[in-house]
């Protein structure tokens, strides 16, 4: 078991034990964990960027299959962590075991999913035009182009997933794909598992001869460290998960640079989930339990939680909004990741419970311990919601609200006046869902992936997924933060026009030594070119 030291890694080297000084705690009691956290200095956050820019030059010509070398030794790393992972993991998150389990296998796949995707070339998107000198009344030159990394990205670790959207998570996993340096900003509330991980990622650059910029961990307090980082010149991206509040003060940080750079922030969500009157009418009491088990799933502390259910009011409601209510009463409440989530939640629920448009269908008993979220079921009219922007706002936990649509014309016009989201679904029987394009474009405008009979929480990790969506749930709608396509977040477009063949990268050259799939002429090469 590798003993944590709780200083930062900078590199191959590991920060001072000084700063400022905090500790984790456990979540579920509130215990004082054990060690002390000392967080980076100003010259640490200067060295690590320093590093990260030094490595930038080599890492990034590195080749897909030697990046992608490192990524199935960083999978191979925190794999042998093992028991030591998952325990702590439980300790500082209150999550269970299956969930760190599932997570921790969770991370090691899109490792490994992302090293797939850069062996094969496609990242890259090379494409060639050959010269025409004989072309008339002006000969054509010769054009190459492929993704280049950005340059050093920031990723600042997620509270919900310590694992997957943290120090080796998506982010990280798409910045190293890329060919990025990454300086990681570990999460107050799971400092241990940060530091368990970033010592196998540090193991993992030192197996692969690789720079030691190529990856730095980093504690401390948001305003010292986070926004330090941010504004560093060296720093070309950022990714982050988290609030809305935070990711808006990321960005105005990165806009207001003399250098803006982007930010990639997935920020709130609520996830709307609509239900018409035939699947009622099918399967109301199987619609119930299947949406209680997406709410109440980790807390309701996920990302594609269903925190407003969309109901056409003119279908039998009866069977599933009585099934529903009984499941959320009968809810064991469970440990919220750490004191201020739980202490959100509860004000948000509190806010709802209170106003004067919303009715409290059921909640289940909160628990004993004050670090417990109680599952709430909460309604109110379609009118209500649109005339009150209150009724929109996320609320991190398991708990959902019910918005009473007087048929589809109404349910129209509540999508129509969402924010954007991550995710959409639609319930509905097959002759409803066959005429419903109307609605369907209408939440395909306002999310990033829609769902059909089926319920958001669970992200397939592959090529194809899309976990982002229009602003506010991310800060850019084009990208994603899971899956293959999230490293185009961290490339930019190159061009060569007549270079010797020599001179060029190796994914450009004629021969094609990397034997990667290209855009030769207008016709595709290599790899999958059918």
């Amino acid at each position: 078991m590798t003993n944590l030291l709780g200083t930062s890694i900078i590199g191959q080297q590991r920060g001072a034990a000084g700063g400022d000084i905090s500790h984790a705690h456990k979540a579920a009691t509130g215990q004082t964990l054990e060690p002390a956290v000392h967080g980076a200095s100003a010259g640490e956050v200067s060295q690590a960027a320093e590093l990260a820019q030094a490595a930038f030059v080599d890492f990034s010509r590195r080749s897909g299959r030697e990046r992608a070398a490192f990524l199935r030794e960083i999978a191979s790393q925190i794999e042998g962590l093992g028991e030591a992972l998952t325990l702590r993991a439980m300790d500082e998150t209150g999550l269970p075991e299956a969930r760190i389990k599932m997570e921790t296998g969770r991370t090691t796949g899109q490792l490994r999913l992302h090293a797939t995707a850069i062996e094969d070339g496609s990242w890259c998107e090379a494409r060639i035009d050959h010269a025409d000198p004989s072309r008339q009344p002006i000969p054509k030159v010769d054009l190459r182009s492929m993704q280049r990394p950005l340059g050093p990205v920031v990723v600042f670790c997620a509270s919900n997933f310590p694992l997957a959207f943290s120090v080796a998570g998506g982010d990280s996993c798409a910045a190293w794909a890329a060919g990025c340096p990454v300086i990681v900003k570990a999460h107050s509330s799971h400092p241990g598992t940060a530091e368990l991980v970033g010592v196998a990622v540090q193991a993992a650059v030192k197996a692969c001869g690789l720079p030691e910029g190529v990856f730095s961990l980093l504690f401390g307090g948001g305003r010292s460290v986070g926004q330090a980082l941010v504004q560093h010149p060296a720093v070309k991206a950022v990714g982050f998960t988290g609030s809305r509040a935070g990711g808006l003060a990321l960005m105005k940080l990165a806009a207001e640079r003399p250098e803006p750079i982007p930010v990639y922030a997935e920020m709130s969500s609520i996830n709307p989930t609509i239900l018409l009157a035939g699947a009622l009418a099918e399967r109301g009491e199987a619609l119930a339990t299947g949406l209680h088990g997406s709410v109440t799933v980790g807390v309701g502390q996920m990302c594609t939680n269903p925190g407003l259910v969309i109901v056409d009011s003119t279908g039998p409601v009866e069977a599933f909004q009585s099934k529903l209510a009984e499941l959320m009463a009968g809810t064991v409440p469970g440990t919220m990741l750490n004191g201020s989530i739980c202490q959100a939640y509860q004000h948000g629920i509190g806010k709802l419970a209170t106003h004067p448009q919303v009715e409290v269908l059921s909640q289940a008993t909160p628990g004993a311990v004050g670090t417990t979220g109680a599952a709430t079921l909460l309604k109110t009219t379609a009118q209500a919601f649109l005339n009150d922007a209150v009724l929109g706002e996320e609320i991190f936990g398991p708990a959902t609200l019910l918005v009473m649509a007087d048929g589809v014309g109404q349910i129209m016009q509540v999508v129509q006046h969402l924010e954007g989201q991550l995710t959409g679904t639609v319930h509905g029987s097959a002759a409803e869902l066959a005429g419903s394009g109307e609605l369907l474009a209408a939440l395909e405008r306002k999310v990033g992936r829609v769902i059909c009979n089926g319920f958001p929480t669970g992200v397939e990790v592959c090529h194809s997924i899309v976990h982002g969506g229009p602003f506010p749930a991310t800060s850019d709608g084009r990208s994603t933060s899971v899956g293959t396509l999230a490293i185009n977040r961290f490339t930019r477009p190159v061009a060569y026009q007549n270079f010797p063949d020599a001179a060029l990268p190796a994914e450009l050259q004629e021969a094609n030594p990397l034997g990667i799939a290209r855009l030769v002429d207008g016709v595709r090469t290599g790899l999958g070119a059918g």
